[in-house]
Order: structure tokens, then sequence, then C-alpha cells
């Protein structure tokens, strides 16, 4: 491969700035997404889940999943992906990771600005990787309340510098986001839940309409038999898991959350998440009972644990 056959600039790329985006939201939205999750599918009135759904004993507030921040980059990747001198087909776009630190609860209702920023960027010869850091601020006190680091998998993007010397760019600690080993001892906990037929028609609703996720046809010319779910749905069915079976219901405990996308989830199929506990992190792997095929897996580092854990 000749070298830097696109006329790659890493100082152009280095100096882009992606436009900055507003998220704006209620309670209702909060609600939505939290059905959209699964909260309350095996219990209508859980105890631990229905505070995401109803203001329960007169709370004024109902409670934001963490998850719910990874809602703050959909206008990001609907709108800023457009680097100088890397050039990629949106069909094949694959999303690969999720990392999110929370440094505060999020609000039930909130205006915020999002900052977004390259936090590295990849050149794997066939393929590009492009990791982007969205940063969320209250708009009125101007707090941070949240970052999104989301890791792209832009396929046939590749190629865009030396061969000799692949481009390589990232601006955060090397172990920060990484999925984690998964421990070959017996999961601490374990946790099943089943996703609805409808899972992601409801999961859609909260922004993401991209019709790989509703439309049957759109989904067999990609390669699947029916519409699959939402990776940042089963991401939220995972966290959900460690809250209730590690924090007992208290997600305020989550500090931060990584999940490597592993593999596709069909609606209807049943999620069972393994947890592992080392300190304050849980490394948690979730399978697809019917296919026994793992489809994520990642961390969540915790403020603190329960003594009776």
């Amino acid at each position: 491969m000749a070298d830097n056959p696109s006329g790659f600039d890493p100082d152009r790329i280095l100096a882009h700035k992606f436009p900055e985006t507003t998220s704006t939201y209620t309670e209702r939205d909060v609600a939505l997404y939290a059905l959209g999750i699964g909260a309350c599918g095996r219990e209508a009135v859980d105890a631990d889940e229905l505070k995401y759904v109803y203001n329960e004993n007169g709370q004024e507030y109902i409670e934001v999943l963490p998850t719910f921040a990874a809602l703050f980059i959909h206008k990001t990747m609907g709108t800023g992906l457009n680097l100088p001198g890397l050039s990629y087909d949106p069909k094949l776009l694959l999303h690969g990771q999720q990392y999110i630190e929370l440094y505060k609860p999020l609000p039930s209702r909130g205006y915020l600005d999002n900052k977004i920023s390259l936090a590295g960027l990849h050149d794997k010869g066939k393929a590009a990787i492009l990791e982007i850091e969205t940063k969320s601020y209250d708009k009125m006190s101007g707090q941070l309340l949240c970052m999104n680091r989301t890791t792209l998998f832009l396929r046939g993007a590749g190629g865009f510098s030396s061969s000799s010397h692949p481009y390589s760019y990232t601006n955060y600690p090397k172990n920060q986001g990484s999925a984690g080993k998964i421990p070959k001892t017996q999961p601490f906990m374990v946790y099943e839940d089943c996703t609805r037929p409808s899972q992601a028609l409801v999961y859609r609703l909260s922004g993401d309409y991209n019709p790989l996720h509703s439309d049957p046809i759109v989904a067999k010319i990609a390669g699947f038999s029916k519409p699959i779910l939402h990776g940042l749905c089963t991401l939220g069915f995972a966290v959900r898991a460690v809250i209730k079976c590690v924090c007992k219901g208290d997600s305020s405990k989550v500090k931060c959350i990584s999940g490597k996308f592993l593999l596709h989830v069909y609606p209807g199929e049943t999620l069972v998440t393994e947890m592992w506990l080392e300190g304050s992190r849980v490394l948690y792997q979730t399978k697809v009972k019917e296919r026994n095929r793992a489809v994520l897996s990642g961390y969540v580092d915790l403020h603190h644990v329960a003594s009776s854990l």
C-alpha cells in the first residue's frame, strides 16, 4: 500500500472542531427510557424499579437510570462524524464500545450542552476505529454531569495513512474504558431477564431510529433474520442487573460504566448477566440464553460496595 494514499493530514484531524449539540428531556423521556431497557418488565410494581417510572411514595422526582446518559450521543452520531481526510460508509459503521462516567446524579428533566471532541483514531488497514468523547453540561449551572466515550468501527475506512506507520491517536489513559478480562471462576451473581418481542420498538422511541432495529427488510439486507435490539439497550439491561443485584437497587452507587458489544440480540431473547466482584468494580458478561452466546462484556465501577455483600 502506498504511503499516505489519501493525503491524510493528522494535524487537520486534531484541529477539527465538532459542532456542539444540546439535549432536552423531561420525566416522560426518563420513564420511557426505563421501560425501553426493561425496568418493571418482570413485575409492574417492582420494589427496586418503580421509582424509575413513577413518583413512588410521594417522591418529588422519578429517578434516572445511569445509562440514560448514553442518549446524549445521538445527535453527535447523526451530525458530528465528518472528519477531514476520513471517508466511510455509514451503513458499514459498527458500535464497538461505550464508556460512561457519571459525575452527578442526572436530573429527571434537563437542558444540556454537549461538547464533543476526538478521543481516538486508529488506522487498522481495512477499517478505522474512531473514538468520540461527549461531555454533557447542565445549561443553567454549567456543571459537568457526565461523559460518554463512544468507540465506532468503520469498516472500509482504513488505509488512510502510511502502511508502515499506521496512524494511531488516543487522548486518555490506556487502561480507561477497556472491557476487562472476564474471570474463569464461577460468577458472584447471575441475573436472568427476558427482553420483549417489542423491546426494540419501545427503545427506539428514546431517539435511535436506525431502521435496522425496526424494519425487517433493512435487517435482512444487513444479514439478520429480523430486526435486532440496540446495543445500548442491551447495555441498559446489563447495568440494571448490576444495580439490582450488587447495588441493592441504589443506582447512585454507579460511578462509571464500560461495555463492549460482542454480538447482536434479537428482541424476545433471554439475557443472562453474570457478575464478578473485584473490590469496587463489578465485571460482567451478558449472554443470550437461547443461543448460549456472549453478547456484551465490561465493568461497572461503584462508589462503594455494601458490606453485606
